[in-house]
C-alpha cells in the first residue's frame, strides 16, 4: 500500500510545524532555524529549465530531464513513524518516501521537491528511508540483539524495544522478519559491519516503487554502481563520478561518512525484480 501525505495517517513534510507536537513549529535539533524542511527549487538546473521552473513551476517533462538518481537509505529508527519524527520534528530534514517493515510506502513530498536527504545528490535525486535499525561493528552488536530475537521455531523476528512506544505499523498483528534468517556481514567504506536483512514485504514494495520511478523518470536507469569486477561498489563516489552517474544509489555512494543501506541490502534482488517488472513479467 502507498499512503500519501494527504491521506489519513500519512506523514506530511509540507507542514511548517512538528507532526507529533503541532503547537511547535521549530525542529528541536535542526541545523537551520527554519520551519521549512525541503527546497521547492532544485539547484544547478540548465538555465532554460531553471527560468521556466522559477516562473511557471515544474511539469513532468521538465522533471524527467532533471531527476536521474534514486538514493536508498536505512533509517536507523526501525519504523517509519519514528523516522518521520526524527527527520521532521527533530532534525528539520525530509525525504520523498519512507518504507515501513510491513511494506507500507509513505510518500511525504511530491517528487518534484528537493528533499533534504542526501547532500550532494539532492538536486537530481529522489530518496527513500527504509525502516531498518542499521549496520554495526562488532563492538555495537548489542543494538542488534535488542532489536532481533528467535521465535520457538528458530526464525528471526524484529522485537520492537519498549522504549520505542507506539510502532505505527499499519498491518494489524504483523510480525516483521528479515528475509534471511542470519545477520549479514560485509565491508562498506572500509568498515566491517553486520546487519539484518529487510523484510520480504519491504523488498516487494521497494521493487515496485523503483520500477515505477524508472518508468516515470526515464533517465533513472535500473542499475547500481559497480567496481571493475562487476560487484556493487562498496565506497563513496568522487564528486565527478557522482555527477556522471545516473541510476540507483546507496547513501554510502554519496557521502563518505554513510554506510546505508548496509551490507545486508540485496541489490541483485532489487535489480532483478525491477527488470522483471519493466519487461512485463
Amino acid at each position: 500500500p502507498v499512503v500519501l501525505w494527504t491521506d489519513p495517517g500519512g506523514y506530511d513534510a509540507y507542514r511548517a510545524h512538528r507532526h507529533f507536537e503541532p503547537d511547535e513549529w521549530r525542529p528541536s535539533d535542526a541545523l537551520y532555524d527554519s520551519p521549512v524542511r525541503f527546497g521547492s527549487f532544485r539547484r544547478k538546473l540548465p538555465e532554460g529549465i531553471a527560468e521556466t521552473v522559477r516562473t511557471s513551476g515544474w511539469t513532468l517533462p521538465l522533471l524527467q530531464q532533471c531527476v536521474d538518481q534514486f538514493v536508498y537509505h536505512y533509517d536507523v529508527c526501525g519504523t517509519s513513524r519514528r523516522c518521520f519524527k526524527v527527520l521532521h520534528d527533530i532534525r528539520g530534514l525530509s525525504v520523498h518516501f519512507m518504507l515501513d517493515v510491513d511494506g507500507t510506502i509513505y510518500q511525504t513530498l511530491d517528487v518534484k521537491e528537493r528533499a533534504w536527504h542526501a547532500g550532494a545528490a539532492n538536486n537530481r535525486s529522489v530518496g527513500i528511508e527504509i525502516a531498518n535499525i542499521g549496520a554495526y561493528g562488532d563492538d555495537e552488536r548489542a543494538i542488534l540483539d535488542e532489536w532481533y530475537d528467535r521465535d520457538p521455531n528458530g526464525r528471526t523476528r524484529i522485537t520492537f524495544p519498549a522504549s520505542l512506544g507506539e510502532t505505527g505499523v499499519r498491518t494489524p498483528g504483523f510480525v516483521a522478519r528479515p528475509s534471511r534468517n542470519e545477520p549479514i556481514t560485509g565491508v562498506i567504506q572500509g568498515r566491517r559491519l553486520t546487519q539484518y536483512d529487510l523484510t520480504d514485504e519491504q523488498y516487494d514494495s521497494l521493487i515496485k516503487l523503483t520500477a515505477t520511478l524508472c518508468r516515470v523518470l526515464p533517465k533513472l536507469t535500473p542499475q547500481a554502481p559497480r567496481d571493475a569486477d562487476g560487484r556493487v561498489r562498496d565506497h563513496v563516489f568522487s564528486p565527478d563520478e557522482l555527477d556522471a552517474y545516473s541510476g540507483l544509489l546507496g547513501h554510502w555512494h554519496v557521502s563518505k561518512s554513510k554506510v546505508d543501506p548496509g551490507p545486508a541490502f540485496d541489490w541483485e534482488r532489487v535489480l532483478r525484480g525491477v527488470r522483471r517488472l519493466r519487461h512485463g513479467k
